[in-house]
This record gives C-alpha cells, sequence and structure tokens, in this order.
C-alpha cells in the first residue's frame, strides 16, 4: 500500500494544479502529529487548531486539514478504477485531476445529485431561482483567478468543474438517469479508489465545503471531515452502493436505481483491521426495521457514560427519545448543533431544551415531545460568519464513532441516498472527541437570550400553537 500524507501534522501543506496535463502534489513539512491515525482509518477535519495549510481558495494559511489534497492524493494514486458518488463536485482542480485519471486510462465514473450536474458556465440568470443565482456568483468567483472581477474565456473553461468533466469525457449521471425526476436527495459523499481506498464522509466537493467561499475570506469553510479508510471488504459494499446507481451508465437503459428503489437492506458488519465496522446504505421504507434512524438509535442505546454530538440537522422524534431514556440513567450529554437549523420548528433541538416553537402556520409539529426538563450541555457553536456545521457524528463513550452523510432526519433515513458508518474504534473516536472538545469551547449552552426573544415572538404571534394531524 502507497504511503499516506500525513495530513494531521502538515503546518505548511499546499495543492499545485498547473493545468489539465499535471497531477495534484502536496508539499510541506511535518510535525509530530497530537494524535496518532489508525493504521486503516484516517481522520482529517478542515477546521482545527493544530494543522495548517494554505487555502487554494484564499491564498492565506489557515487552521485545518486540507480536505480536498486527501482527495487529490487518492485520485492521483488510482491505477483501474475512481468511483464518485457525492452531491456536489465543482473544485476545478478535483474535476482536472479525474479528468487526467480519464485520459491515462483509469476508469473513471461520476454519480452527482441532479441539481449540481450542469455546467454553471451555460446556465442563463434568468432561468435561476436566487439561491442558484447565489451559487453561480461564487462558482465565478472561484473562477476568477486573477481576481480582476471579469472572467476570460480561460477561466470560465478551467473553472467549471462539470465542464471540464465533460470536455474530458468523464462518464457522468445523476438520479435523474431512472427515468424520474431525482431522488430525494443524491446526498452521499464518497470516492472508492481501486476497489480498496474509500473516502467518504460529510464534506461535499466544493469551495464552501472544504476551504471557505470565494471573496469572502473571513470564512474557513463549513465545518467538515472526511475519513480514508483502506479496506477492500468496505471498497466492495461501497462498489455494490455505486453500481445499482450507476446501472449500465450514460445512455444505456434505465436501469439506474435510487431513493427506495435500490431495496437497501440492513447494516453489514466488517472489520478493518481489528475494528468493527457497520456500514449501512440508506433509505429505507418507514415500516423496513433496518433504517438508519433505528441503527443509530441502537448505537445510542449503549451509551453508559457520555454521547458527543455533533449535527448539522437533528429532526428525528425517535432519536430525542432515545436520548431522553439514557439522560435518565445519567449518560453526560454534549450535542452542538449547526445555529442556523438549530431554532427551527421542527428542530429536536428544541425538544432537547424543553421548548417547543410553532411553524409559519401556527402549527406544532406532529407527536412533538419536548422534555419535561431540558437538559444541560445542549447548545451551538460559534463559526464564522456565513459557515456552518455541518458534521453529522456522534461518539458514544469516547470508543463508538457515528459518522458519514447520514443527518439525523426522516428524509435521510427514507428518501435520499446516504452513506451511514459505524466505528468501534477508541483510537478513532479521540480524533472526533478533540473536534466535539473544539467545538465545545466556543458554545453557547441552553437557551439562549437570541432564541428567548424568537419563542417570545412565535407565542405572541400563535399562543401554544396548532396540533398537526
Amino acid at each position: 500500500m502507497a504511503p499516506w500524507p500525513r495530513l494531521n501534522g502538515v503546518i505548511a501543506l499546499a495543492v499545485l494544479i498547473q493545468g489539465c496535463s499535471t497531477a495534484g502534489q502536496l508539499i510541506g513539512a511535518e510535525r509530530v502529529p497530537s494524535l496518532e491515525q489508525h493504521p486503516q482509518i484516517q481522520v482529517v477535519f478542515n477546521q482545527r487548531e493544530d494543522s495548517h495549510y494554505r487555502s487554494p481558495i484564499s491564498g492565506q494559511w489557515r487552521a485545518g486539514d486540507n480536505l480536498e489534497a486527501l482527495i487529490l492524493e487518492a485520485i492521483g494514486a488510482a491505477r483501474s478504477e475512481i468511483l464518485v458518488g457525492v452531491q456536489e463536485l465543482s473544485l476545478p482542480a478535483i474535476a482536472q485531476a479525474l479528468a487526467q485519471q480519464h485520459q491515462r486510462g483509469v476508469q473513471v465514473k461520476v454519480v452527482l445529485e441532479h441539481l449540481y450536474s450542469q455546467p454553471w458556465s451555460g446556465e442563463h440568470d434568468a432561468a435561476l431561482t436566487s439561491h442558484q443565482r447565489q451559487r453561480k456568483r461564487q462558482l465565478m468567483a472561484l473562477a476568477d483567478r486573477n481576481g480582476d472581477g471579469q472572467l476570460s474565456e480561460d477561466e470560465r473553461q478551467q473553472g467549471d468543474a462539470i465542464a471540464i468533466l465533460q470536455r474530458a469525457g468523464v462518464p457522468l449521471l445523476d438520479d435523474t438517469a431512472d427515468g424520474s425526476k431525482g431522488s430525494g436527495l443524491m446526498h452521499s459523499k464518497y470516492v472508492v479508489v481501486d476497489g480498496r481506498t474509500v473516502i467518504t464522509g460529510s464534506a461535499n466537493f466544493t469551495a464552501s465545503g472544504i476551504h471557505g467561499d470565494p471573496g469572502a475570506p473571513q470564512t474557513r469553510g463549513n465545518a467538515n471531515h472526511l475519513l480514508r479508510i483502506d479496506s477492500p471488504e468496505l471498497a466492495a459494499r461501497f462498489r455494490e452502493d455505486f453500481g445499482q446507481m450507476w446501472g449500465d451508465g450514460p445512455g444505456g437503459r434505465s436501469d439506474s436505481h435510487f431513493g427506495l428503489a435500490k431495496g437497501q437492506g440492513e447494516a453489514e458488519s466488517l472489520r478493518v483491521g481489528d475494528t468493527p465496522v457497520q456500514v449501512l446504505f440508506a433509505p429505507h421504507r418507514r415500516s423496513d426495521p433496518g433504517n438508519g434512524l433505528a441503527l443509530i438509535a441502537s448505537v445510542l442505546a449503549e451509551a453508559q457514560e457520555q454521547i458527543d454530538l455533533a449535527l448539522f440537522v437533528f429532526s428525528a422524534q425517535s432519536l430525542t427519545n432515545q436520548l431522553a431514556e439514557r439522560l435518565s440513567h445519567q449518560v453526560r450529554l454534549r450535542l452542538v448543533a449547526d445555529p442556523g437549523f438549530a431554532s427551527r420548528p421542527f428542530s429536536e433541538v428544541l425538544d432537547l431544551l424543553g421548548v417547543a416553537m410553532a411553524d409559519r402556520d401556527c402549527r406544532i409539529e406532529r407527536d412533538n415531545q419536548p422534555l419535561q426538563h431540558g437538559a444541560e450541555g445542549v447548545g451551538t457553536p460559534q463559526l464564522a460568519r456565513g459557515d456552518k456545521l455541518h458534521h453529522k457524528f456522534a461518539v458514544i463513550d469516547r470508543k463508538t464513532v457515528i459518522t458519514g452523510s447520514f443527518n439525523w432526519s426522516p428524509s435521510a433515513a427514507h428518501q435520499n441516498d446516504e452513506v451511514l458508518l459505524v466505528i468501534r474504534s477508541p483510537q478513532v473516536a479521540a480524533h472526533f472527541s478533540r473536534e466535539m472538545d473544539r467545538l465545545w469551547g466556543t458554545a453557547d449552552l441552553g437557551i439562549t437570550e437570541r432564541l428567548r426573544r424568537k419563542l417570545a415572538r412565535n407565542r405572541q404571534r400563535c399562543g401554544s400553537g396548532i396540533g398537526r394531524d
């Protein structure tokens, strides 16, 4: 096996891409990492204080691991096959690396969410929603290499990731390939290389998902992580999931399967080295006891001492009920949630705080069950303006990790194409616990003054609300 780049200890790391004919390279000076990595499971975080790299977006040195470099290194090491299943891919360097490998004869296949599968350089603003226009402006800023506010034809060609793939002839399809208008979301985030290496986690392959927004140097990117796992057995499971989506590829029969058409089974158990790992691909029907929320609940039920949660979306009542059961047994809870999501009416963060909020129609979520006494240890971290907490992980008793693309929501369990992993390794858990400690150190806990004012306005407008049928 080729040695991995030790991103955890890099203090001077950059990715160099020089046109379409030069592969990405990692350069830098190392220092001793503060935490040793698992022999087969490497974990990297784009926001951390003891590792630094030069951002290819802003050109400035910044704290964190370079998640894009991890992806580029794996792509560059491929000898026979690269499978990419990711919601959004808009980083030109990754597209260029895939195009180069395709041109060298490596089999490259890409599956995307249909909302992000067309070149932005061919889109007309009049046909776009306000959100789509904002996204296009960010991608144009990313392509503006000389920063003059104008895009040359070369900048357009070299800055549009999907156009780069199309020009190179890289086979690509999206979740409309099954003849539908698209699944709930093709929300997976993974790369499989040569049937033995898997890269997966919470990060989309975008500037905002990894480095920060173009033109907004104060941003650091949504708080995300990736894992690189060396395991032919695990890679085989990902290849099976990819194969269902791919079918016989673009232009062939309508035999691609997305969403519930996949007919996913229960979580599969395997070992990566000596480490037990479970992998589950969503979605499942609501009646299926093997769904992702049930798997998460079963792992939470194992907690005897402490549960740490860092979540972008948390809207599953069943998991709040499971947490309440563990809290009744004096299990400690630390939860940090994305500030933009935490106070939405359907957020389970509110339930854990013991409060309820009506929606815009003054209706209360069906079967809403706020705790009678709000839990301690629930809050939101302080993030750079424009960034989100995009993690979807839990650490149980500092020895078991739940992670993947899977938000803790009914949509993730029953509609979206998702990945959910359970890794039983204190060594891997230590890396996630360190990230949790970092987020926890900045967290505003409990019912903040801002939330208190929002609740007061909601009660004034809606009273106690009306229960949904």
